[in-house]
């Protein structure tokens, strides 16, 4: 399979004053072309800062990352800068949507920095709120702004998008439909998605499940028969 990006031996620490936090203690994996991986683990097990590491956001203690011939552990602020604006997207738990710009306008800023985006409007009927194109954020409920912020994220069309408990504050009927986008994104347009989740039922849509438990990837399933979310019984 084609490799998109390589963790070698991944290692983070915190240190604050005389204590030092082992984030991530010696993580190695491949992410694959064409795949959607799921990460699973208690909280403070190391997954956002995993997530943050492989989005160029933070820098690693020891080891290495490489995506394609590109390694991030020495690159310098411009090039993570070009490497997360080129070939990253995001979504995070909270959404931050500009507030002075329609959820239409939200998700086509997004499109601006890309060389190839989707379309907005055609994004926006995927999340279910193509009747909400001329809407303010503030005059959108929690779960619509999610969806948007998903949107938003697909519109720039990124290699490698990232997702940091992406349904965590959504009902389940909105959880589905940004589910359902991600993975259409996946499925269509051959990208990678890492996603992270409390919720073992999501993991069934994944290629991979990823277990993390103190810092460490202590466990790699394969999903011989994933599922669509829609298919998933929840």
């Amino acid at each position: 399979m084609d490799i998109l990006l390589k963790a070698e031996h991944i290692s983070k620490d915190y240190i604050t004053g005389e204590v030092t936090v082992h984030a991530l203690r010696d993580v190695s994996f491949d992410l694959y072309r064409n795949e959607l991986v799921v990460i699973l683990g208690p909280s403070g097990s190391g997954k956002s800062t995993l997530l943050n590491i492989l989005g160029g956001i933070e820098t690693i203690t020891s080891g290495n990352v490489t995506y394609e011939d590109h390694s991030l552990a020495g690159a310098d602020r411009d090039a993570l800068t070009a490497y997360r604006r080129d070939h990253v997207g995001y979504v995070f738990q909270f959404y931050n949507l500009l507030p002075g710009l329609t959820a239409l306008e939200n998700i086509e800023l997004a499109g601006e920095l890309s060389k190839d985006p989707l379309d907005a409007r055609t994004l926006l009927e995927q999340v279910g709120l193509g009747d909400r194109a001329d809407h303010f954020p503030g005059k959108l409920s929690g779960g619509q702004q999610q969806r948007i912020a998903i949107a938003r994220a697909l519109c720039k069309n990124p290699d490698l998008l990232l997702c940091d408990e992406p349904t965590g504050a959504l009902d389940s009927q909105s959880g589905l439909l940004v589910l359902e986008a991600i993975y259409d994104f996946y499925k269509k347009y051959g990208k990678t998605v890492v996603l992270i989740t409390h919720n073992r039922d999501i993991s069934q849509m994944a290629d991979r499940v990823f277990s993390f438990k103190d810092g460490m990837l202590v466990d790699v399933c394969v999903n011989e028969t994933p599922l669509r979310p829609s298919e998933i019984t929840w």
